[in-house]
């Protein structure tokens, strides 16, 4: 069997690996993320009152990946609607119906499993446990994620692409 990360757990902060951070550009905001950072998300990074502050620019949210908080995050992003959100690709859930199939502009099937790392840069032992999609809000961030070589993506019917496929839910 193998051995994964919880989604309810010891430990709520998990930094995204550079691998994706890269190809997808700078950032304006993140207003997620822990409180050591061995690398920088954006140029302006919060660690607490994320959901309360106002946001602006483009966004990069990697939430807490418990179950029960994500999705007040996933609804800010969605209401703020420029940046790439990180979420676990539960296509089946309400949360991911709500504020990526009804409002986003693309999602990107990250093709692995990712190992994300603990606080202190080193990378976890065992993948994330499920797999990974980035979610694009603005045509701009959909297309940045088409162009980002790390998985499959689709354009929602939520955004203006000209040119592109479009899936209409």
């Amino acid at each position: 069997m193998k051995r994964h990360q919880s989604t309810i757990g010891e430990n709520d902060e998990w930094l995204t690996p550079r691998w994706i951070l890269e190809p997808l550009g700078l950032f304006d905001l993140d207003p997620a993320c822990a409180r050591v950072m061995p690398w920088q998300t954006a140029n302006i990074q919060w660690s607490e009152n994320g959901l309360r502050d106002e946001w602006a620019g483009r966004v990069w949210l990697n939430p807490p990946f418990n179950r029960y908080i994500r999705p007040l995050w996933m609804k800010r992003m969605a209401a703020h609607g420029n940046g790439i959100m990180l979420v676990p690709a539960a296509t089946e859930t309400e949360a991911f119906d709500q504020w990526v199939w009804k409002q986003a502009s693309g999602v990107c099937f990250v093709k692995t499993r990712p190992h994300f790392a603990y606080v202190d840069g080193t990378e976890s032992k065992a993948n994330c446990g499920c797999s990974i999609a980035l979610v694009g809000y603005g045509h701009a961030n959909a297309d940045v994620l088409r162009r980002s070589g790390l998985g499959t993506t689709i354009f929602l019917a939520n955004t203006e692409m000209r040119g592109s496929r479009k899936v209409n839910l």
